[in-house]
């Protein structure tokens, strides 16, 4: 009986173990990846505005695609948004609009699909400028050929702050 409930014991104390040092691994880094995570988008939001103050809003809007929203003292807004493209959750991009509300310019803050196929939606530049002007979200594109999952997420990604943006101007731009 006893050789029976031993192993089980011990498992459960292994289990304990690596639940309590994953915790505090956790816990110890918290503050280290959320610092890196604000330097990598304030670095984003340089490359589209140049240096500028910006005002960070608490609202994703009801999108669950929507990471982080920013606004500048001129009325510019930052979106950065995590969709889908050939990788779950693979594009992780920042949006700009200008204060007449088209979209300004794309930076990405990382992109995991693959180099060489997906990331020609990143390394492409007249791929992007495709969708600056834009003040509405548009029925066609032009995808690139062997990166049609990334050329759709990135679509997706901007219909969608476009969407989010023409929704909510007023709350973001005053929030």
């Amino acid at each position: 009986m006893m050789g029976k409930i031993k192993p089980t014991i011990v498992l459960t104390m292994i289990c304990i173990a690596a639940a309590l040092l994953l915790t505090f691994a956790y816990e110890l880094t918290k503050d280290r990846v959320a610092r890196q995570k604000a330097l990598k988008f304030s670095a984003s939001a340089e490359m589209l505005f140049g240096k500028t103050q910006i005002r960070l809003i608490d609202n994703d809007f009801g999108c669950d695609e929507i990471e982080t929203v920013a606004v500048t003292d001129d009325g510019r807004v930052a979106m950065q948004l995590v969709v889908d493209g050939y990788e779950k959750d693979g594009i992780n991009i920042l949006i700009g609009f200008d204060s007449d509300g088209a979209v300004s310019g794309i930076e990405f803050i990382s992109l995991a699909d693959t180099p060489g196929l997906g990331s020609k939606v990143r390394d492409i530049p007249a791929f992007r400028e495709q969708f600056i002007g834009q003040t509405e979200p548009q029925d066609s594109f032009d995808a690139i050929s062997g990166a049609t999952f990334s050329s759709k997420g990135m679509k997706h990604a901007v219909d969608t702050a476009l969407s989010i943006y023409n929704e909510n101007k007023e709350a973001i731009l005053n929030g």
